[in-house]
């Protein structure tokens, strides 16, 4: 339910203000008497004026039609203190304080490091009777995937000779859908930088809260490129808190058909360094995993997606509806009522500084 507070409740001090006023100054600052006035001489060459006896019956008498002096004073004093209060009211900032449910989830950083090098081009997997190469299979998966991966930020790296990154780290699953399918083998150079797309996958994940920074490698072959060796980016990984699981496409022919230059070829060298992919894996505190086929992929797509499940928060929020503008529009009506009155306004001052 709703509830009302004042922001700024100190400013209620200056509420009795007006009433404290009149009598400080007049402690300060007594006024003479008219007895006081009397018996002081006159100055010399002081001009003397002589005064109506019945000065204030005589003022009335020309007051026809307007109310009273004293209905005119009282209403004046009315107004002034209505408009004061106004005022303050409103510094006090006014507010209601309206409660908003959200239910989020926390949601993983997840970043996909994905081999975009030569090697993808590879014909070892079938769908539905014909050859498809690696990329397709991995796109066709790792694609599914993101779209299950609601509530988490995901990002997209790309290696081949170079490591870069695609997409940054957000919540829109399907702009890095899009550009996963846009992904072609080559497309970041022919070797394999695994090691450089670790690092920069650590350098990325490293900014995001801890115990959420979560990397998925794919890759099919050996380190040939790049600055970093894979080891010693896991390393970095390790002293991040970046979990690396691993995942190694390809089968286990030993000749292995590849689209190369426009034809289909026969290479004995696309084996994968499985060694190194484990213990990036374990140095990490995450898992590796070995795609042999199709359905093998996406059953190990299904198990990283149990091994990262994330809890539903909810949580309820209030958030301010400011009413300052209610007691400005008092004061502002209060000002304009005053307008009315003017007949008071001296008379309601000057019983003001008498009290």
């Amino acid at each position: 339910m709703n509830a009302f507070e004042f922001a700024w409740p100190w400013f209620g001090l200056l509420l009795p203000l007006p009433f404290l006023l009149p009598w400080l100054l007049a402690r300060l600052w007594p006024r003479n008497t008219d007895s006081d006035a009397a018996a002081q001489p006159p100055i010399e060459g002081q001009r003397m004026t002589l005064l109506h006896p019945q000065l204030e019956a005589l003022e009335n008498a020309y007051q026809t039609g307007r109310p009273g002096p004293d209905l005119a004073s009282g209403i004046n004093r009315l107004l002034l203190y209505l408009l004061w209060a106004a005022l303050v009211l409103a510094l006090m900032r006014p507010q209601w304080l309206v409660p908003h449910t959200e239910v989020s989830t926390p949601g993983y950083d997840l970043m996909l490091a994905v081999d975009a090098s030569h090697s993808m081009d590879a014909l070892d997997f079938s769908d539905r009777g014909q050859q498809v190469n690696r990329m397709q299979v991995v796109k066709g998966v790792m694609g599914r995937f993101i779209d299950e991966r609601a509530g988490d930020r995901i990002g997209l790296i790309i290696f081949g000779s170079e490591a870069f990154v695609l997409s940054p780290l957000t919540i829109d699953r399907y702009a890095v859908r899009q550009l996963l399918d846009g992904v072609v083998p080559s497309i970041a150079g022919g070797s394999t930088a695994l090691g450089d797309a670790i690092a920069l996958g650590v350098k990325k994940l490293r900014q995001r809260p801890e115990g959420s920074r979560v990397m998925i490698l794919i890759a099919d072959g050996d380190n040939t490129a790049g600055s970093f060796q894979p080891l010693e980016a896991a390393g970095l990984a390790r002293l991040a808190g970046i979990r690396i699981y691993v995942i190694g496409v390809g089968s286990k022919q030993t000749r292995i058909p590849i689209l190369h230059q426009g034809k289909i070829e026969y290479w004995d060298d696309l084996t994968m360094d499985e060694e190194t992919l484990q213990q990036i894996a374990e140095i990490t505190g995450g898992a590796y995993f070995r795609a042999t086929n199709r359905g093998a992929l996406q059953a190990i797509s299904e198990r990283v997606g149990e091994l990262e499940k994330t809890e539903s928060e909810t949580r309820t929020v209030f958030l301010p509806e400011p009413l300052y503008r209610w007691p400005l529009t008092v004061a502002l009506l209060a000002l304009l009522l005053l307008g009315l009155f003017p007949e008071g306004r001296g008379r309601a001052i000057r019983r003001a500084s008498n009290a």
